[in-house]
């Protein structure tokens, strides 16, 4: 009986808690946050904005919940490793990093905006 009693509550607190089910969708709209933030800053196409974009789309993918997140720290880091591999200025990237996670904690990302950039994005 105790055993039961015990895989009941141990069953409702995991279901409370753990909505696994959502996590899936969540990643796939994380993602496209993320690539809708790229599109934009193609698009902007405005010197010194990338920091901004970074920190907006890890901010927008974050807010979607815990699947959100992880999508928009796989891409983020997997995106920096990339650029460690092709050389790339490690200074700029540990820059990248900071807005990465600026974002993803919930961070305003205003705070990367430049001056000048369309109110659009």
């Amino acid at each position: 009986m105790k055993l039961l009693l015990a895989a009941i509550v141990l069953f409702l607190i995991v279901e409370t808690n753990a909505q696994w089910y959502k996590f899936p969708g969540q990643a796939v709209r994380g993602s496209r946050d993320m690539g809708r933030a790229y599109r934009d800053m193609r698009e902007a196409n405005w010197k010194n904005s990338d920091k901004y974009f970074h920190a907006r789309g890890n901010y927008d993918a974050a807010r979607r919940g815990p699947g959100g997140r992880w999508a928009a720290t796989v891409i983020s880091n997997g995106r920096a490793a990339y650029h460690l591999i092709k050389d790339r200025d490690r200074a700029d990237i540990a820059m990248d990093q900071e807005a990465n996670q600026w974002g993803r904690k919930g961070g305003d990302p205003n705070r990367f905006r430049p001056r000048g950039l369309d109110p659009k994005y």
